[in-house]
């Protein structure tokens, strides 16, 4: 593959009962940090793998029916964590970011999309024709926050499946190399949302597939364990998202020299997190 260069951080977290994350758990609350990637492309410069939360998740749940997303999803961001104060810490603008891949379009993953004026947006066409199918007043109960997405979006997105090269793939049967040059692939990893995808890349260190919420805890993917059927209420398919969970527990196997990340496992990404800013470390 070609090389890029990574480096992750948070942005704001919620919280969560471990006994919903995943079956059999402990009741006790767990923090879901909410991840962000930058990413460096030898051609395509900075790219954004989703933007976490920011401050405007207050103001988008003010009311109801919005209100009742907060009330289930505790969020803690302060404004120094937001994913464009720290770039600017490192002295990237946020007019510099050109790229921002859209893993789905939960709140947690697009909140600061906003904030980037200058990029254009890469997403499923499901995840596309959902945020645009729902209803403003109905768009909540799949997650989705209608006010945190830019009003020129749709001039700005292109839809991975139009423009990535299509490639089949042993595992999930298709693949998308997104800019044509084996720098960025793109998975479909459906279920938790409509059209969620995850991505492989290479650093000149160590592979990386960023899964999104295809599981939340590296032992479902690694063990083959669901959450609480609870969760199912807030699943856009429980089908879809068991044989996404299917398709990375085999790649996985296949592929055990590739560190795999989950947005919101702590035991995962904390060993990759830095404080400082470094695009050698990972």
């Amino acid at each position: 593959m070609k090389k890029v260069q990574l480096f992750i951080n948070y942005a704001g977290f919620c919280s969560a009962k471990e006994s919903h994350v995943i079956k059999g758990g402990a009741k006790r609350e767990i923090k879901f940090q909410a991840l962000f990637g930058l990413i460096e492309h030898p051609e395509k410069g900075w790219i954004l793998y989703d933007t976490a939360y920011t401050t405007r998740f207050y103001e988008a749940t003010k009311y109801y029916p919005n209100k009742t997303y907060a009330q289930m999803t505790k969020v803690v961001i302060e404004p120094e964590q937001e994913v464009k104060m720290q770039l600017k810490q490192f002295g990237i603008a946020p007019e510099d970011i050109k790229h921002i891949i859209i893993t789905h379009f939960h709140a947690d993953h697009v909140a600061g999309l906003k904030d980037f004026p200058n990029a254009q947006f890469y997403c499923s066409r499901a995840a596309y024709s959902q945020l645009k199918r729902i209803s403003n007043f109905w768009a909540f109960s799949k997650g989705i926050l209608k006010d945190l997405i830019p009003k020129d979006f749709d001039d700005r997105v292109l839809l991975i499946e139009d423009i990535g090269k299509k490639k089949e793939d042993p595992i999930f049967k298709k693949c998308y190399d997104l800019f044509d040059d084996d720098s960025i692939i793109i998975y479909p990893l459906p279920g938790h949302a409509a059209g969620q995808i995850g991505l492989r890349l290479e650093t000149a260190a160590q592979s990386y597939f960023l899964i999104a919420d295809a599981c939340w805890l590296n032992t479902s993917y690694q063990e083959m364990q669901l959450p609480s059927s609870i969760v199912k209420l807030f699943f856009d398919s429980w089908s879809d998202f068991k044989d996404s969970l299917k398709n990375v527990h085999n790649f996985y196997k296949a592929h055990p020299e590739t560190i795999i990340v989950p947005t919101h496992c702590s035991k995962t990404t904390d060993p990759l997190i830095s404080t400082n800013f470094d695009l050698n470390a990972l």
